[in-house]
């Protein structure tokens, strides 16, 4: 019967081959399809403006550093990166986002980063601080300011004006310790209004306001550009500030390789900084609008801050003083374990990929100094703070002076040969904090041995100990130029 018919033995080996022609056409056609590639977001929020950050956002996006050093073998061989910058004006928008889960990383200085931490707490979540960018042992970046033609000279003649701060920011918890160590209540004593920086500057220049805390780079780029005094630094509280990197520790613990590139990359942009701040100055400028010259007082020798990606104990003391201030004056309802927060694991594996010794770095705490030789008289530099500087319109490089008298003698002499000054740099003799030549005041022995302070009661006693005068940098202009001294033989 048809049903029953036998299939021909060679008609059933050509069927079988087919199958098994089938079977290698989808099996190997399956091989052949590309995998789909995993995308791994690296999601930032930096603080361009806020230009001691540079490192951890703004030169790894313009130098496309951040690529160099991402992860690409291994469990990362096939991973597309979804790189994604965000930039705030101050540190507490950039928390919102972190906990909301839109940012990776963010950057901000001690006083939100604690403030970061206790939120991100409270919402059931955790965030981790991984890394310094750059910090000032003594507490110098931050700073109260005064319009031009105000009678303020001192935080004492603050009492019963109107201050205005970025709320949650470093140069508030400034303001707090600032007014705590005069005895001053800052709900009583004065009205403390919250203003961002774009509004401060229109305020101080039209006078609407008595006083601004500013954060970097405010407290020395509204003087630069002429517009307020400053009658205050961070530095005079000796109490660590810095800036730093956070990470959402979930992130951090599913895909550590890329914690650790991020900060390779600091690393990397630290060191091209460090070796050539002019440049990287203009950069700044270039994406910010902040003045190059301001960029240099943070980050060329003998800056506002010194630079380093290493968790320093002072600056973790930082972040412990920010804490407990936060606690103290009732701005944070739960106290966070710094302990816990801080995590250098991650840092200290970066320092290891880069062969740079983690414990040499944590040990270095002097800044990069001013070397060479006096540009007007030849002779050496030896003390850093009575060293100067001038930036000559035109030229690349920042010349160095080594005392106020020999710059104001070569400002002179670029004067009558018709050259313009970018800006002159003097360092104060008391704390060695990098100065605003224009903004200075001056104390002037009979031997002409300049002093230069921020304070003006401190060129006072200076001035009156030594029998001489206090002056500024207009009067300094106007005398007749000494002959300067020759080098020594």
């Amino acid at each position: 019967m048809p049903g029953n018919a036998e299939v021909p033995l060679d008609m059933m080996k050509s069927r079988s081959w087919r199958w098994v022609v089938c079977l290698l056409v989808i099996v190997l056609g399956a091989a052949c399809t590309p995998s789909e590639k995993r995308t791994i977001r690296v999601a930032i929020g930096t603080q361009n403006a806020t230009i001691n950050c540079a490192t951890g956002g703004l030169l790894l996006r313009e130098l496309s550093l951040l690529e160099r050093f991402l992860p690409r073998e291994g469990a990362y061989k096939d991973v597309e990166y979804e790189i994604v910058w965000k930039d705030f004006s101050s540190g507490p928008p950039i928390t919102g986002e972190m906990i909301a889960g839109h940012l990776d990383f963010g950057m901000m200085a001690d006083f939100p980063a604690v403030m970061n931490g206790v939120a991100s707490q409270q919402a059931g979540k955790r965030n981790v601080y991984i890394a310094a960018l750059s910090g000032s042992a003594a507490g110098a970046g931050n700073g109260i300011l005064v319009p031009i033609g105000s009678p303020v000279h001192t935080m004492a003649d603050l009492r019963g004006k109107r201050i205005s701060v970025a709320f949650g920011s470093t140069a508030h918890g400034m303001l707090l310790r600032a007014l705590s160590d005069l005895g001053m209540d800052p709900e009583r004593d004065v009205t403390l209004v919250s203003q961002q920086p774009a509004e401060a500057e229109a305020a101080l220049r039209w006078s609407t306001i008595d006083a601004h805390a500013g954060f970097v780079p405010f407290a020395e780029l509204f003087p630069f550009r002429g517009i307020a005094r400053k009658i205050y630094d961070g530095a005079i509280t000796q109490i660590p500030t810095s800036h730093g990197m956070l990470v959402r520790a979930a992130y951090a613990e599913e895909h550590p390789e890329v914690v650790v590139g991020l900060l390779r990359a600091v690393i990397e942009a630290d060191r091209l900084l460090e070796q050539d701040p002019e440049r990287y100055s203009e950069v700044i400028e270039q994406v910010t609008g902040v003045d190059a010259e301001v960029a240099y007082m943070f980050h060329g020798p003998l800056g506002i801050q010194t630079r380093d990606v290493a968790l320093k104990p002072q600056f973790v003391h930082g972040l412990r003083v920010a804490a407990d201030t936060l606690v103290l004056l009732r701005r944070a309802d739960d106290h966070l374990d710094i302990d816990h927060f801080v995590d250098d694991r991650y840092v200290r594996q970066a320092f290891e990929a880069a062969g740079v010794s983690y414990e040499e770095r944590i040990a270095r705490t002097a800044k990069v100094p001013i070397t060479g030789a006096d540009a007007l008289t030849g002779a050496p530099i030896a003390d850093p703070k009575r060293a100067a500087q001038i930036w000559v319109e035109g030229e690349t490089w920042v010349r160095p002076y080594g005392s106020p008298a020999s710059a104001l003698a070569a400002r002179r002499k670029l004067g009558a040969e018709g050259r313009q000054v970018r800006a002159m740099f003097v360092h104060d003799r008391h704390t060695g904090l990098k100065l605003l030549a224009e903004q200075a005041w001056y104390a002037e022995p009979p031997d002409g041995d300049l002093a230069a302070f921020l304070s003006r009661d401190y060129a006072e006693t200076w001035a009156r100990e030594r029998k001489g005068a206090v002056k500024q940098l207009a009067e300094l202009k106007a005398e007749p130029a000494p002959a300067p001294q020759p080098p020594p033989r």
